[in-house]
């Protein structure tokens, strides 16, 4: 019985043991339970406080700030509230999906296109750079000290702008020019008037010049001569002018001239004729552009072909095969006259008469039929 009693008292110890563990455990998930629900009742109460609370809240849009109230707690719905759209390229300083509290500053890029044209290509960029040259760095180009940028690198950047670099070279070039030689004319008095003769042969000469090429995109804009070298001195050519007057031609005329020696009496003087020229054809010349084609700058002006100066009342040009040059002559109602000169024109039995007066020698005209008596080399004395 004993034993029996025993096995009793052990049975009811073990089902007071399996209540109270029973117990326990029921009254702690209840306790946490408990306290799940109070941490969120609280929560939700902290929320809605907090989001029924006005916040004030700077927001900066592309520098310009502004201060709103709001009761919004997530930035996109502040955002929204503001009718403020975020871009694809546009920066902002705070997650959109984050929360927003009282005093918090926003700050906003937003993006705009930009055009920026380089090394033959035309790129669309969206930044948020403030200036040219942030823009260039952010289109990863690589600007030489040469190089040219439009607007300059330190502008504001403006939506739709366009940027332009140029690329500058600078090649060096030369080229070779002759330099032609010079005449030079020297008087030679030992030397016959109007003959030329070559003393010296003229040689070019040779220069370089080496210039300065400027290319903007490969075009060429400018070009500098830097500098200029003498490669070989040109040579003068040397030409001798005679100046040495030619003796008057004498022609002594043949035993055969039908009227050689006549004695003719002109106004009262008796004159030795070698010949009589009937029927001779008269004009007239000056010295000036109209009759000899020089002026009075050229260097033979007033010098006839026997070298003297031509003079009103003495000299006349002839055909030296009619009468020798040097001869004195008798011209029937002109006077006496010395054949100092010769024309292309004066062919056979005419004699062109000097008179310095331009106007009066052009209305002298042509006369026909006058009588000339061909004297001889000698002054007649009547003179």
């Amino acid at each position: 019985m004993g034993a029996l009693q025993l096995k009793d008292t052990h049975g009811k110890r073990s089902s007071s043991m399996s209540f109270a563990l029973r117990w326990k455990h029921e009254n702690v998930r209840l306790i946490l339970l408990s306290a799940l629900i109070s941490i969120a009742m609280t929560f939700m109460f902290l929320v809605l406080l907090y989001g029924t609370a006005n916040k004030h809240v700077s927001v900066v849009v592309n520098g310009q700030e502004t201060v709103v109230s709001t009761k919004q707690w997530v930035l996109q719905r502040l955002l929204d509230e503001q009718a403020i759209t975020i871009g694809q390229h546009d920066k902002v300083s705070l997650p959109l999906n984050g929360g927003i509290k009282d005093g918090d500053r926003i700050v906003i890029d937003q993006a705009v296109p930009v055009h920026v044209k380089a090394d033959g290509k035309v790129r669309t960029l969206y930044t948020t750079e403030r200036t040219v040259k942030a823009v260039i760095d952010q289109a990863d180009i690589s600007i030489r000290s040469e190089d040219k940028i439009w607007p300059a690198l330190e502008d504001r950047v403006k939506s739709n702008m366009s940027v332009t670099v140029t690329r500058i070279d600078k090649k060096m070039s030369e080229k070779s020019y002759t330099v032609p030689f010079s005449v030079v004319k020297k008087e030679d008095p030992k030397l016959l008037q109007g003959k030329l003769k070559l003393v010296q042969n003229g040689n070019e000469g040779k220069i370089v010049k080496q210039f300065e090429n400027v290319y903007a995109d490969g075009v060429l804009v400018s070009q500098t001569m830097v500098t200029k070298l003498t490669k070989a001195e040109s040579v003068d050519k040397i030409v001798a002018v005679g100046t040495m007057k030619p003796e008057p031609k004498v022609v002594v005329l043949s035993a055969k001239t039908k009227d050689a020696s006549i004695v003719t009496t002109k106004k009262g003087q008796t004159l030795k004729a070698k010949q009589v020229l009937k029927n001779v054809t008269l004009t007239a010349y000056a010295a000036g552009v109209a009759s000899t084609g020089k002026s009075k700058k050229h260097p033979q002006y007033g010098i006839t072909a026997s070298g003297t100066k031509v003079q009103e009342g003495r000299t006349i040009a002839v055909d030296p095969k009619v009468i020798p040059i040097g001869w004195w002559v008798y011209i029937e109602g002109i006077g006496f006259r010395r054949a100092e000169d010769t024309g292309g024109a004066v062919k056979g039995k005419k004699i062109d008469v000097y008179f310095e007066s331009e106007s009066y020698a052009e209305k002298f005209g042509l006369k026909r039929g006058y009588t000339v008596y061909v004297i001889g080399p000698k002054k007649p004395t009547a003179l």
